[in-house]
């Protein structure tokens, strides 16, 4: 099986297929494409993902984007360990909770809403962080809701984790990077422990990644 990812440290969505991947302990090439360079806009990234984000996902030649479609493609084509429940409600509930980080929160801060914002209403970079972090505890507060009306047992549908608690691993990743305090969500907070004990996570995080620690290195 020969699988490469087009990623970028700093992509949420990358981040979730990373952890994905190595809960199956899926071996994988990455390519990095600088989304905040705006690599993902050349010709030749073009011709494998038309969409121009990441992450891309490419099985023995077969293209798959979009973290949510990769994730539960990865659970087809490798189904053990599961990321999501074989019950269809708990199906359905595992992909609610993806979805609160995937199709609600983080889709408002990304690269190019960011630069909309700067160049359609003169928003400056002060304006645009507050915008990012209120999005980004507006998805930790939905997660703190539903984590309180449903406790993790450990995490958030048993014993194991799987898709949830990879999109709410996320959630607290972007928590992370606006450096924002987790103390009002405990229930999250506490998930978030035993998400990134693990390797799988704690690995997979942005911090971990080599394009953040030459970044970081070069300021």
């Amino acid at each position: 099986m020969t699988i490469q990812l087009y990623s970028f440290w700093r992509s949420n969505a990358a981040f979730r297929v990373r952890v994905a991947l190595a809960l199956k302990k899926l071996a994988f090439e990455e390519i990095e494409i600088d989304i905040l360079s705006g690599r993902q806009f050349d010709a030749d990234y073009a011709e494998v993902n038309a969409e121009r984000v990441v992450p891309t996902l490419v099985h023995d030649g077969h293209r798959v984007f979009q973290s949510l479609a990769i994730m539960e493609y990865l659970d087809d084509i490798e189904p053990e360990p599961h990321l999501m429940p074989a019950d269809a409600k708990e199906r359905a509930y595992a992909r609610s909770l993806a979805l609160v980080s995937i199709a609600d929160a983080h889709p408002l801060i990304v690269p190019r809403v960011r630069k909309h914002l700067g160049e359609a209403f003169g928003a400056d970079a002060d304006a645009i962080e507050s915008w990012c972090k209120h999005w980004t505890v507006e998805g930790l507060a939905t997660y703190e809701r539903l984590l309180t009306r449903r406790p993790p047992a450990p995490f958030a549908l048993g014993a194991t984790p799987g898709i949830a608690d990879i999109c709410i691993a996320g959630q607290i990743v972007m928590a992370n990077l606006y450096k924002l305090d987790l103390a009002e969500f405990p229930t999250v907070a506490a998930l978030g422990r035993q998400c990134f004990e693990r390797p799988e996570f704690a690995e997979a995080h942005p911090f971990q990644q080599a394009g953040y620690r030459t970044g970081k290195a070069q300021h």
